[in-house]
């Protein structure tokens, strides 16, 4: 067979697996990246030579964050962020852009549940879920995505979802919160094939419960504990650590032809059911 007749390209392996995982100088927006997850994503990413933006309504929070990484060495910018607001979602997404000269990839780390049973579920509460939680990912996401396509970035979005976008959960008022998951695993599939031709990929990460400040209260409770270690197959739940392995690779070029897809992080709960 000649040369020009092969179909798959000759690969130098050396060459050619030596930085899949390496982002260097890419720049990371992470809004809502100061919680625990976000906070393990953005050390990773900065590990990895990524320059990151930590974004979120609490001032303090983001800038202790982008200190602590700036004290380590890293480039790490802070910024406030209101993502109930679009005008806010894109100048945040400007801000990002004249801080570091551009945009590589969105983290968006931002969501909200707030539980009512069905028969009680508000209006109210329902579209505050909604705002948070799928608005502001679809804004998220164009916003970044226009810059990303304005200067020839193929850049990647990644979006934090959950079980729940696949899972309903018994005995607890879950309604917005499950509607919105899923409604961001079908928003994900859709803007994968609208922003494939520009060479921009865009993917989930659906972890279970993974064990931050926010649910130590819930995990010191003994048979809520026992009751969780046995729904899930691998007998645990996730560290932070566990999760940022599935975004390092989504971020890096490991994944450049995956596209479109959620990342389950659950030890096994979303075969199992």
């Amino acid at each position: 067979m000649a040369e020009t007749d092969r179909i798959a390209p000759v690969l130098d392996f050396r060459t050619e697996l030596s930085g899949l995982y390496d982002v260097t100088g890419k720049v990371v927006y992470l809004p809502g990246g100061y919680g625990g997850i976000g906070e393990a994503c953005a050390w990773a990413l900065c590990l990895h030579g990524a320059k990151v933006e930590i974004g979120g309504r609490s001032a303090d929070k983001a800038e202790a964050l982008a200190a602590a990484l700036q004290d380590a060495g890293f480039e790490a910018m802070a910024l406030t962020v209101d993502v109930n607001s679009v005008d806010d979602i894109r100048a945040s997404v400007d801000r990002v852009v004249e801080h570091f000269g551009g945009l590589d990839v969105l983290v968006n780390c931002t969501g909200l549940q707030i539980e009512q049973p069905l028969l009680g579920v508000t209006e109210e509460a329902f579209d505050a879920v909604y705002r948070v939680n799928l608005k502001a990912s679809m804004f998220l996401a164009q916003a970044a995505a226009r810059h990303m396509i304005d200067t020839g970035r193929q850049g990647r979005i990644v979006h934090f979802l959950s079980v729940r976008s696949q899972l309903g959960l018994r005995g607890r008022g879950y309604s917005a919160y499950c509607s919105t998951k899923g409604g961001q695993v079908m928003m994900i599939k859709q803007h994968a094939m609208e922003l494939a031709p520009h060479r921009i990929n865009v993917n989930g990460v659906a972890p279970t419960f993974v064990y931050t400040e926010q649910i130590r209260h819930v995990m010191e409770d003994p048979e809520f504990r026992k009751y969780l270690y046995k729904r899930i197959p691998l007998g645990r739940i996730a560290d932070p650590k566990d999760i940022v392995g599935p975004v390092l690779f989504f971020c890096a070029p490991a994944s450049g032809f995956v596209t479109g897809q959620v990342m389950y992080v659950d030890g096994g709960i979303t075969c199992s059911q």
